[in-house]
């Protein structure tokens, strides 16, 4: 994993809750959780791994669609938040602390492995989604939610890390091809990538625009902010290299 200075991890769950009480936050916010809910389907009965869950919105929302969830992050004051949103909706999240190139459970236990945000602080992204692949059951799906390299956030963003933002500084950003290029790396098949959030980052701009992200988002990535990767760990073994 990057050296992410802990002052930056512990600033996070402040960060998060002004996030969301922003204009732009809440439409953003609920553009991405639209997508990756998409990308996972009816997740009732699914035993679901969240990797890097932060402070518990994607876990508790799919542990109050019937997924049995857990959520991995490698900070402790995120499992602590992600406790108590879950405890306040009335849901029950397995939370684990660990980091994504090194998952602490069995090969084949989870129907569904989603990762938000998480391999663009992973130095070694292959590693992380061979980590992510080995716990999938075979027939399983991977959704990947990362940060899009082409467009005005990102540009943002790097401007941030240039200026001495240590969370922004540490960041990798990817673009369709890159997600495709690591599926493919992994033995994945089926892979998708689909995007979201097509307006720069200004509130006025997301509430004009946003009505419209989705109807773009079905037609190109472009552009977009958010990718999401969605691909399938094959049924049976194709080659020695592969993860198991």
């Amino acid at each position: 994993m990057p050296e992410i200075p802990v002052d930056a991890l512990q600033a996070l769950p402040p960060a998060y809750a002004d996030w969301r009480r922003s204009t732009l936050g809440r439409i953003t916010d609920a553009l991405e959780e639209r997508l990756l809910l998409d990308r996972i389907g009816p997740a009732r009965g699914l035993r679901i791994l969240d990797v890097g869950c932060g402070d518990g919105v994607l876990a508790t929302q799919l542990a109050q669609s019937g997924a049995c969830v857990t959520g991995l992050d490698a900070a402790t004051d995120m499992l602590a938040a992600a406790q108590r949103r879950a405890r306040a909706a009335g849901v029950e999240v397995d939370l684990v602390e660990g980091v994504a190139d090194n998952l602490p459970f069995p090969t084949g236990q989870f129907d569904c492995v989603v990762s938000v945000a998480t391999l663009c602080f992973v130095d070694d992204p292959r590693q992380a989604i061979r980590e992510m692949v080995r716990v999938l059951k075979r027939g399983g799906r991977l959704i990947l939610g990362e940060l899009g390299r082409w467009n005005l956030w990102a540009a943002q963003r790097r401007v941030k890390g240039w200026l001495g933002a240590d969370l922004w500084r540490a960041a990798h950003f990817r673009s369709r091809a890159d997600l495709l290029a690591l599926a493919s790396d992994a033995g994945l098949e089926d892979a998708i990538v689909t995007g979201a959030v097509f307006y720069p980052p200004l509130g006025l701009a997301a509430k004009v625009m946003a009505p419209m992200d989705p109807w773009i988002g079905r037609r190109t990535s472009v552009g977009a902010a958010f990718l999401v990767l969605s691909a399938i760990k094959p049924l049976e073994k194709r080659n020695e290299t592969e993860p198991t």
